[in-house]
């Protein structure tokens, strides 16, 4: 199963069917308040006299492109997202686990929430990960981290695929054998990892678009092959690339059209594939 989905979420959740996901991660708005945009450059040559030289004397114009772009801005975000993630419990497999990709604005509310409609004993941690990078306010400690919220819907039967733990280096290798330098260690629940960069392959020029290193690690350590994982924010596809990847099938959903266009085109070398539109959007 391999689907992306055109619609509002909260209907499509409900056409799909039941426990088919073993792994649902959503990476919501951020409720930061503004319009979420990405604009890129684009240069073009130029039969006049252009805005800027290049090589051999020619002349280009450089164009302000927009992209894909998002209102977030929400006077409740619990009341937005809670409904949304009780309507996908009926889409997962009694040993799934759901990931919730947050910051500091909402996922303390969020945590909360998600006690109190899953089960406080079914959280199973909190996954920092931590990045270096953009602008360094002086008025107070620079925010270079998100909150990704780890439940399992059943706590003595889930998912955790120890051996597929991505290791990373010993700081101190001279400290521990040689066997173990080389086999570096595991990581803890502080990831970290850089962003997605602006010069990056990866780079799908969508906003918010979050690193294929961190999703690859999820679906690759909680769910097994072919599995289905389930995504309903889905963005850019960044979980859909890294379920196909890894081997699984995915579900992404979206409202926004430029979301499923850039999300079709990142994922089109993953076939086969269905598109799906909502005619009610």
């Amino acid at each position: 199963m391999r689907s992306i989905v055109y619609g509002d979420n909260a209907d499509v959740l409900l056409s799909l069917p039941k426990h088919f996901a073993r792994l649902m991660y959503i990476d919501p708005p951020f409720n930061t308040g503004r319009a979420q945009r990405r604009d890129r450059m684009r240069v073009v040559a130029s039969e006049s006299e252009g805005t800027r030289a290049g090589f051999g004397g020619r002349r280009y114009d450089v164009e302000r492109v927009e992209s894909s772009r998002y209102e977030d801005q929400f006077d409740d975000f619990e009341a937005f997202l809670m409904p949304r993630i009780e309507l996908a419990r009926r889409c997962l497999t009694p040993d799934a686990s759901v990931f919730v990709h947050l910051d500091y604005r909402e996922v303390h509310y969020i945590k909360v929430a998600l006690d109190r409609i899953l089960g406080r004993h079914c959280f199973m941690n909190e996954i920092v990960w931590s990045y270096d990078y953009g602008g360094r306010p002086k008025n107070r400690w620079p925010c270079k981290h998100d909150t990704i919220l780890w439940y399992a819907l059943d706590p003595s039967n889930y998912v955790f695929n120890y051996d597929e733990i991505d290791r990373i280096p010993y700081m101190a290798p001279g400290l521990v054998t040689p066997e173990k330098a080389a086999r570096g260690k595991t990581p803890t629940d502080v990831w970290w990892h850089t962003i997605v960069p602006t010069n990056s392959r990866e780079k799908t020029g969508y906003p918010t678009q979050k690193p294929l290193g961190i999703l690859r690690r999820i679906v690759r350590v909680h769910s097994r092959p072919n599995d289905v994982v389930l995504d309903f924010f889905a963005g850019s596809g960044t979980t859909g690339e890294a379920a196909a990847r890894e081997g699984r099938g995915f579900v992404l959903v979206d409202h926004h059209q430029g979301a499923v266009q850039t999300a079709a085109r990142r994922l089109a070398p993953y076939t086969p594939m269905c598109v799906g539109f909502d005619p009610m959007i």
